[in-house]
């Protein structure tokens, strides 16, 4: 059962209202990496979880997702119609006072002058800043713990690079303080989703089985870094993999083309 706290999870700040970024501000309304995305990721995602811990912190992340929502439609309906500050400070002769004598709509107008998607019978529609429907292919959900919580680890980064990139975007105060906050809780899920996956004893490779053991261990070096039969070619991939990684990798290559050997079963 949800119960609706009309109290925002964080106060939404718009100092101006601003069409043109609404419409870039979709993008975590309906988008791929958006927060309605989110929500029914780990809402899917929980329901079939059997672990009570790992349930418990999905559903507390999925709700919390759905709150965030809320926060960036009131961004868009701020950003399309204006400010509580601005209807304190601007009662007489002012934006608010254009409101009042029933201009409302041609403020609603200006969003269409910007993108046909920023409304949708007076409110924000779920799509991206293009214009393109939310669908469930977003939800990448597989119903495997170890698989699901790196998607959601990588969910999550994508997510505050996008309100990293809207940030650096507007020059609204009240907007980078809302999406400060909202890019701020991507970093903290981040965090749990590491710790949920960290608590899985032996989760990698995710699935049940493990595969063939060498080719489980092979670095082919397909890429060059000269032309093969030159002895030019340097295995800095290889070199990268070996030193980050205690997975162990065996360089498999012919030793006067440097191109990968013929598979040795």
């Amino acid at each position: 059962m949800f119960l609706h706290n009309k109290k925002m999870m964080y106060t939404v700040r718009v100092d101006r209202p601003n069409p043109a970024f609404a419409k870039l501000l979709l993008e975590q309304f309906g988008g791929p990496n958006g927060e309605l995305a989110a929500a029914m990721r780990y809402f899917t995602q929980g329901w079939n979880e059997p672990d009570q811990k790992r349930r418990s912190m999905l559903l507390d992340i999925a709700t919390e997702e759905l709150s965030h929502l809320e926060m960036v439609a009131q961004a868009l309906t701020m950003l399309l119609k204006g400010t509580p500050s601005d209807q304190v400070d601007e009662v007489e002769g002012g934006y608010l006072g254009d409101m009042l004598d029933g201009k409302a709509d041609a403020y609603a107008a200006m969003s269409l002058h910007s993108t046909e998607t920023v409304l949708g019978g007076g409110g924000p529609r779920l799509t991206d800043s293009s214009g393109n429907p939310w669908t469930a292919g977003y939800v990448d959900t597989i119903g495997n713990p170890s698989a699901d919580l790196r998607s959601d680890i990588a969910a999550e980064a994508r997510a505050k690079m996008v309100y990293e990139r809207l940030i650096k975007t507007s020059d609204d105060p009240g907007v980078k303080d809302t999406l400060n906050f909202l890019m701020t809780r991507e970093i903290a899920h981040q965090k749990m989703f590491e710790a949920a996956l960290d608590s899985i004893a032996d989760n990698f490779p995710p699935g049940n089985l493990p595969g063939d053991q060498k080719m489980a261990h092979a670095y082919f070096q397909d890429s060059y870094e000269g032309n093969p039969g030159e002895g030019s070619g340097e295995a800095t991939g290889f070199d990268l993999t070996q030193q980050n990684s205690q997975w162990g990798f065996e360089l498999d290559q012919d030793p006067v083309t440097h191109a990968p050997s013929e598979i040795r079963l």
